[in-house]
């Protein structure tokens, strides 16, 4: 054990002692009596079990000491030890539903006091609920790092973005504008064709810029959210690639910055697998919010594939990054597929406080 997890485990001990009773503590007899070492606990139902069959023969005659007789109580005593055993196991028993509970999500499980737990009893339960506690306060700072992360992310691509419409595509515009006098005003018509080539080429240049800024990142969705910008890109996706897209969204108000960057690069990345992929003819996005969380699922009726496969090659589509993307958000994501039925992505972020009180869904 290294030197910093015996002073991690150090401190948990010294905080779990800290929080038990003190032992001068008066407790009722029949609780004092309860809260004896486990071993103790299960001897004494031992013990017990062992003088109900000694008893129930004791009470019967000699010539009705039959089978029966003998299995009856042999039953009674087995019952009477499991029912003390299973008393006496009830703290172990929640701290297993703790431990379930967490390893469904439920981070905020804690292991409650039980009347029966003994002193080494209390103390797991508390280290248990020490180390819960850590838990969450270190996927909250990691959470609020990752939202950081994020949104720097986003921001830099905004600038990006910015910068390619508002000067590189101005530029190019203004090319094309000059190239088309040059080649109005050439009185040489070979220097005129020339100069008309070069005009397109210059045009060609302008859209794929354009296009290279709404990629890195779409100022609608900052103007007017991501409802409007699933659907910008499915408009887009369809004047390009003549993919048939439908766009539902029930959200009633703005989707955080955060989330909405999330949830649009797994729709800019599903349609693109989509085309790219799956040759998929028809694509349904839908938004929702459900709950504590903005939910948007894309469904295609492409050719599917093999989920594993495609994650054990992780560079393949493009899975991993859009895991990992939401993951870092908080949020929860699911992708399933069959060849030849078509693939189904499901992602879920969290939404903030502001919104949840302000927020609806229609």
């Amino acid at each position: 054990m290294s030197v910093s997890t015996y002073a991690n485990h150090s401190v948990l001990a010294h905080r779990a002692g800290a929080r038990e009773p003190s032992r001068a503590e008066v407790l009722p007899v029949g609780t004092t009596a309860l809260r004896v070492p486990l071993t103790i606990k299960l001897l004494g139902a031992n013990a017990l079990a062992l003088a109900v069959f000694a008893g129930v023969l004791n009470l019967a005659s000699p010539s009705r000491a039959s089978w029966p007789v003998l299995i009856g109580a042999g039953v009674l005593a087995i019952a009477v030890f499991g029912s003390v055993a299973a008393i006496a196991l009830l703290p172990l028993r929640g701290i297993e539903a703790v431990a379930s509970r967490v390893w469904r999500g439920d981070f905020g499980a804690r292991v409650d006091t039980s009347p029966v737990a003994d002193r080494d009893m209390k103390r797991i339960g508390t280290i248990f609920n020490l180390i819960l506690d850590d838990l969450v306060a270190d996927r909250t700072r990691v959470r609020a790092l990752a939202t950081a992360v994020i949104d720097a992310g986003d921001r830099e691509r905004a600038t990006l973005a910015r910068e390619l419409h508002d000067s590189t595509a101005q530029q190019l515009a203004a090319l094309v504008l000059q190239l088309s006098a040059a080649s109005r005003d050439a009185k040489d018509p070979a220097l005129a064709e020339r100069l008309e080539s070069i005009r397109d080429q210059a045009k060609e240049s302008l859209e794929e810029v354009r296009l290279l800024s709404h990629t890195v990142h779409p100022r609608v969705l900052d103007d007017l959210g991501l409802s409007a910008a699933l659907t910008k890109l499915g408009r887009e996706v369809h004047d390009v690639n003549g993919l048939d897209i439908d766009v539902s969204s029930t959200v009633d108000g703005t989707v955080p910055p955060t989330s909405a960057a999330v949830l649009y690069r797994v729709a800019q990345a599903a349609v693109h697998n989509g085309v790219k992929h799956a040759a998929a003819r028809r694509v349904d996005l839908r938004l929702t919010i459900q709950g504590d969380q903005a939910v948007l699922e894309i469904v295609d009726d492409g050719r599917g594939f093999d989920v594993v496969d495609a994650e054990q090659r992780r560079p393949g589509m493009g899975l991993f990054t859009m895991r990992e993307r939401v993951a870092l958000a908080g949020g929860r994501f699911d992708i399933h597929s069959t060849p030849g039925a078509g693939t189904r992505v499901r992602a879920a972020v969290p939404l903030d406080d502001d919104f949840r009180s302000g927020g609806t869904s229609k």
